[in-house]
C-alpha cells in the first residue's frame, strides 16, 4: 500500500455516516481512513497515539463534541489537519469551528460533493469553506472592521463547557457530577458561575446557549 496517502482519522457518533464517508473517502487513490471514533474524547485519543494526518470531526457528538476535540487535538497534536463537518450551515458553528483550530467546514448534505477536495485543500495548508461560509467570513469580517471590533476571547473554560454541554443533555447535577468525578458542590458552584458568566437566567436559556455554541445538536 502506498505510503504517501493521506492517513484519516473519522469522528461520527452515527456509524452509517462513518461508512459512508469511508465509501467516498476510500475510493480516492491518496486517501484512507485508518481509525474511526464514535466520539470527541476516543477522536482525541487515537489522535494522539499518532498515525494520522487528518481528523475529520463531526461537530456535535457524545462525551466531548467536535469543536471541544478539534481544540484539543489542535493542542495536543499540532500536526494534525482537522475538518469539521456539520449538519447545519451555521454562523457560529462555523466561528467557532475556526477558532478551534478546524481549516475547513464541510455540510454533511453535501460531503459527497465538496469531502474529497476539503481533504487535499487540508493537506496542501490551505483552508476549505462552503460558498455560503465564504459569504458569512466576509460580512462578518466588514462589520467588524466597521466597528473597529475584533472576535471575542473564549467566555467558558473546557470544564465549564463540559458542565454547559451536560446540563442541556438533561443530566441532574448528581449525575454531572458522578461524570467528571467531582462533587456536586462544585457543580452547582460552575453553574452558578456560568449563568453569572453568560447573563443567563436558567437551565432553558443555557441549553439555547449551547445550541447556539454548538455544543450540543438542537
Amino acid at each position: 500500500m502506498p505510503t504517501d496517502r493521506t492517513r484519516i482519522l473519522l469522528a461520527d457518533d452515527h456509524t452509517l455516516v462513518r461508512g459512508g464517508l469511508r465509501l467516498i473517502l476510500e475510493n480516492e487513490p491518496d486517501l484512507m481512513v485508518v481509525a474511526e471514533a464514535g466520539d470527541g474524547a476516543e477522536a482525541v485519543e487515537l489522535s494522539a497515539a499518532g498515525g494520522v494526518d487528518l481528523a475529520i470531526l463531526d461537530i456535535a457528538m457524545p462525551r466531548m463534541t467536535g469543536l471541544q476535540a478539534a481544540r484539543e487535538i489542535s493542542r495536543q497534536s499540532p500536526s494534525v489537519r482537522i475538518l469539521m463537518l456539520s449538519m447545519y450551515d451555521n454562523e457560529q458553528y462555523l466561528f467557532e469551528a475556526l477558532k478551534a483550530g478546524a481549516c475547513g467546514y464541510v455540510l454533511k448534505s453535501v460531503a459527497d460533493r465538496d469531502l474529497v477536495e476539503a481533504c487535499r485543500a487540508a493537506m496542501r495548508g490551505e483552508p476549505f469553506l462552503y460558498a455560503g461560509a465564504i459569504t458569512a467570513l466576509i460580512r462578518d469580517y466588514l462589520t467588524r472592521s466597521r466597528h473597529d471590533d475584533r472576535l471575542p476571547d473564549r467566555i467558558l473554560t473546557r470544564r465549564e463547557e463540559e458542565i454547559v454541554k451536560l446540563i442541556a443533555e438533561g443530566h441532574s447535577s448528581k449525575e454531572i457530577a458522578a461524570t467528571l468525578v467531582i462533587s456536586t458542590k462544585t457543580v452547582d458552584r460552575h453553574r452558578t458561575n456560568i449563568l453569572q458568566k453568560l447573563g443567563l437566567r436558567d437551565r432553558l436559556e443555557l441549553t439555547r446557549y449551547a445550541i447556539r455554541a454548538g455544543l450540543v445538536e438542537p
